[in-house]
């Protein structure tokens, strides 16, 4: 006797049964003998002895059923099937709700086994991982790999940055208004009733025709290149690009070899391992260029050398040069500013640093510490809804309370 699980819990996904044409409830029998189609009865037709067409009651059988264990021995396999029914129904996370679908299970049991068998089993991860691996093999050679940023910009409604943008929205990678915006107008007052006549009918079948023809023009405008070159010769365009960049590179290099006189790879490696050293040297008898201007005053000088101290202490929290070249504001003076005797020498140094007042800074802390204690734990995202400043200022202001112990991670 075997034991098989069928794939769902609707009696309508399973064939009728053969005998009585009744929908078939768990355990049923399907004979072993008949096929290909599967030949399926009803325990009640099966103890008659029902007989159809090749069929014969002396057949070998299975008896169909989902009533044994899989993963664990308190969660069979029909409960299994109804655990990653309910999850798809109401979503992950919504125990509450998964729980009260399956009813044989409370939430903190769902929660539980659904993390443990299908989230962290290691028989999955690796699987996937493997599935992954061959998939990025595969398009390795035809295809270049684009990552989203970290963090897109979220410009606010109509700001500056957001009318540069023509209304664009990275985070959403969506414009503010689509092109044809009010295409959906023309459906908001269709209704499909039983009593409609024919013509009605098939004139609301064409409204909804032509909405889709509008939908696939406004998806085709997000999509400049397509109008010229395809996807995979678009992929090749731009992988060429990089690989002439390369070859303009390489072509650089060895008309610098050839300038220097040098005609085999063997000394190109000797003119790089020189170079190299001349360029250190060269960096070394330049180190106290910008502070010989100052030799003449005694003051002057003595403050550029506290200002070169400085450097290693505040190197952890911020660059010296942004990417762009512009030089860094100074340091915040906050000297007679309210609040400042409220914190401590990390915290004043963060403040500096980032140039926020110290009143500004107790209420964004005081914010993220009772969302942490509410939530549990705190996520970058949150910590930005929370702060409505500088997006980078909220990643330094997070990153310091998680360093300091004052708020955990979700």
């Amino acid at each position: 006797m075997d034991h098989l699980a069928s794939f769902g819990n609707d009696p309508s996904d399973k064939p009728p049964c053969r005998g009585c044409s009744s929908n078939l409830v768990e355990p049923y029998i399907k004979c072993a003998e008949c096929g290909p189609s599967p030949f399926l009865l009803c325990l009640q037709c099966f103890t008659r002895g029902f007989e159809f067409k090749k069929h014969e009651s002396n057949h070998k059988y299975e008896i169909m059923t989902s009533d044994f264990p899989v993963l664990e021995p308190s969660w069979t396999a029909q409960e299994e099937m109804a655990l990653l029914e309910a999850v798809m129904d109401c979503g992950f996370g919504n125990w509450q709700d998964v729980a009260y679908q399956m009813r044989t299970k409370n939430k903190e049991e769902c929660e539980a086994h659904y993390m443990k068998n299908f989230i962290n089993n290691p028989l999955f991860s690796s699987t996937l991982l493997n599935l992954r691996q061959i998939e990025e093999a595969r398009t390795a050679d035809t295809a270049i790999p684009f990552k989203p940023t970290d963090d897109p910009p979220r410009p606010t409604f109509d700001s500056l940055l957001s009318r540069d943008m023509a209304g664009y929205m990275p985070a959403r990678a969506d414009f503010m208004e689509e092109f044809d915006n009010y295409a959906e107008w023309d459906l908001k007052d269709i209704d499909f009733v039983d009593d409609d006549s024919d013509i009605l009918h098939a004139l609301k079948i064409a409204v909804v025709d032509i909405y889709h023809s509008r939908l696939k023009e406004r998806g085709r405008r997000k999509k400049r290149f397509a109008r010229v070159v395809g996807p995979i010769e678009h992929d090749k365009f731009i992988e060429s690009h990089a690989l002439e960049f390369e070859l303009r590179r390489e072509i650089s290099r060895l008309q610098e070899y050839r300038r220097a006189g040098i005609q085999s790879f063997c000394s190109a490696k000797v003119y790089e391992r020189v170079k190299q050293v001349r360029e250190d040297e060269r960096r070394k008898r330049t180190m106290l260029v910008d502070v010989l201007q100052y030799i003449q005053d005694g003051r002057a000088c003595q403050q550029w050398l506290s200002k070169q101290a400085a450097i290693p202490t505040l190197a952890h929290l911020i660059p010296l040069i942004k990417a762009t070249g512009r030089r860094c504001a100074p340091p915040l003076n906050l000297t007679g500013l309210p609040g400042t005797e409220k914190l401590n020498d990390r915290e004043k140094e963060l403040c500096q640093v980032v140039r926020l007042v110290p009143g500004a800074y107790l209420e964004y802390k005081q914010a993220l510490l009772n969302e942490c204690r509410r939530q549990g734990g705190l996520r970058l995202a949150q910590a930005r809804a929370l702060i409505k400043i500088d997006v980078n200022k909220t990643r330094k202001i997070y990153d310091f309370l998680i360093k300091e112990g004052y708020i955990n991670k979700a």
